[in-house]
């Protein structure tokens, strides 16, 4: 009992000392930033800087692109429901190990199906409603659904 109450009273001013120092934080003044970039980091960049960058980025911005909700089969017969834009790429992080942490303890067994929906909002909504199924509801929900069938 002496103990436990000599133990309380060491962390009770640990605590006081750590919120202490978080008000003693919040009271300096921001550090200033530069007025200019030094003269060295100007003079590496090109003369000009339109030319030099690509003009349009590599892959387009995923604004436009479909969102997909997909359906696994794992395994042990269990049904893992995801989104993604790309669906054969995501399948290949599962089967790879590198996907969602359910897939990795329940590697996948085939692809059930997929469908598009047009921004990752909807496909959310999907997902959220696909996954409150039960898993014969979710068999018979990907049976209308394409897939690429092993």
């Amino acid at each position: 009992m002496v103990k436990a109450a000599a133990a309380a009273a060491v962390k009770k001013p640990r605590k006081k000392a750590a919120q202490a120092a978080g008000k003693e934080r919040a009271k300096r003044p921001p550090t200033a930033l530069p007025a200019a970039l030094p003269d060295t980091l100007t003079d590496s960049l090109p003369d000009s800087l339109p030319d030099a960058l690509p003009e349009e980025p590599a892959e387009a911005p995923a604004a436009g692109r479909p969102w997909f909700l997909y359906l696994i089969e794992c395994a042990d017969g269990s049904i893992y429901t995801g989104i993604t834009t790309d669906v054969a790429a995501r399948y290949a992080a599962h089967a790879g190990g590198k996907g969602a942490r359910y897939t990795r303890a329940h590697p996948p067994a085939r692809l059930l199906g997929w469908e598009a929906h047009p921004d990752r909002s909807t496909a959310s909504k999907a997902e959220y409603r696909i996954k409150r199924l039960t898993a014969a509801a979710k068999r018979a929900y990907a049976a209308a659904l394409p897939a690429t069938r092993d």
